[in-house]
């Protein structure tokens, strides 16, 4: 069972995921939240590295919102919450299958080609969906979460001879800081309808691509081009107008084309910070350096953020 004091931290690997970018994102939250209650709100989960940051180190969080386009992963979420146990039976058994298959990379192809399909079948019950997401999230190429247009996921198998697939302490220290979390599925923009005054947003949207090729941001079968960032930005406008604090982050296109002022322009009335983080999942090693990234807020930051 769960240690005492064990702190939850991400059960998935994630592109995009955001434990790189903490240490700026602490410089630019407001200190009030540190000794008053408020509502944690993040409408695009992912991984939920900064959830876990935030449920571990600020106390007076009275419940966390989260949500996700993406139903395969709420469902995860959920289940972790309100079933643990039972999901850590069917991964121990996925984790035990796995290892017991000689370390060949066709025979383990085979056992994770056949997982994969059922979980693309997504006939399989909440519990057992979940720890197939889980097991492919563990044994996939790199840790990617990619689904073509039909929804189908279309990762192939990793390299990873003996990956943990079941880590039993960190899902019962997971669901239960959870036990505050409201999980929500669908468009982010539900969540307002569950911030309760005072509320900290913070939107981790896929990001702008820097180019045609070299970013990935396919989390669900969705697109989110420009006009879906324009509407993100229109939704913040409306969350400041309801004076609700807010961060978000999103790539640096200034980094590749010193002309592109996308997000200058359409932020402009906002604080806009450039930070260096580096990103743990590229498919090119030589590209897993730092790249600059935007860190934008309704507020003035009480830190000031420098990429010297």
């Amino acid at each position: 069972m769960q240690m005492e004091n064990k702190k939850a931290k991400p059960f998935l690997k994630w592109a995009g995921g955001k434990t790189q970018l903490i240490t700026d994102i602490e410089k630019v939250l407001p200190k009030k939240f540190m000794n008053k209650k408020f509502t944690f709100v993040e409408p695009f989960v992912g991984s939920g590295a900064i959830l876990f940051w935030i449920l571990n180190n600020f106390p007076k969080v009275e419940k966390a919102v989260i949500n996700d386009i993406n139903a395969d992963l709420t469902n995860v979420y959920k289940i972790i919450a309100s079933n643990p146990i039972e999901l850590i039976s069917v991964l121990k058994d996925f984790q035990e299958e796995y290892h017991s298959i000689d370390l060949e990379v066709e025979n383990k192809r085979e056992y994770y080609t056949q997982k994969r399909t059922l979980f693309n079948t997504r006939s399989a019950d909440k519990v057992t969906q979940a720890a197939l997401f889980i097991f492919l999230n563990r044994t996939c190429f790199n840790g990617l979460f990619r689904v073509n247009k039909s929804n189908g996921f279309n990762v192939p198998i990793g390299s990873y001879k003996k990956p943990m697939i079941c880590d039993a302490e960190n899902i019962f220290a997971v669901s239960e800081a959870l036990q505050k979390v409201e999980i929500l599925t669908g468009d982010y923009q539900q969540t307002l309808l569950y911030a309760e005054k005072p509320a900290l947003f913070y939107f981790d949207p896929p990001y702008k691509p820097l180019s045609k090729t070299s970013s990935f941001n396919t989390y669900s079968k969705d697109e989110f081009d420009d006009k879906e960032q324009i509407r993100l930005r229109d939704f913040c406008k409306t969350l400041n107008t309801l004076e609700h604090n807010w961060i978000l982050s999103n790539s640096d296109v200034k980094g590749k084309d010193m002309d592109d002022n996308f997000f200058d322009d359409i932020y402009d009335e906002f604080h806009i910070n450039r930070v260096f983080a580096r990103r743990s999942i590229n498919a090119n090693a030589e590209k897993r350096g730092k790249l600059t990234e935007l860190l934008i807020t309704n507020y003035k930051n009480e830190q000031t953020l420098s990429i010297a």
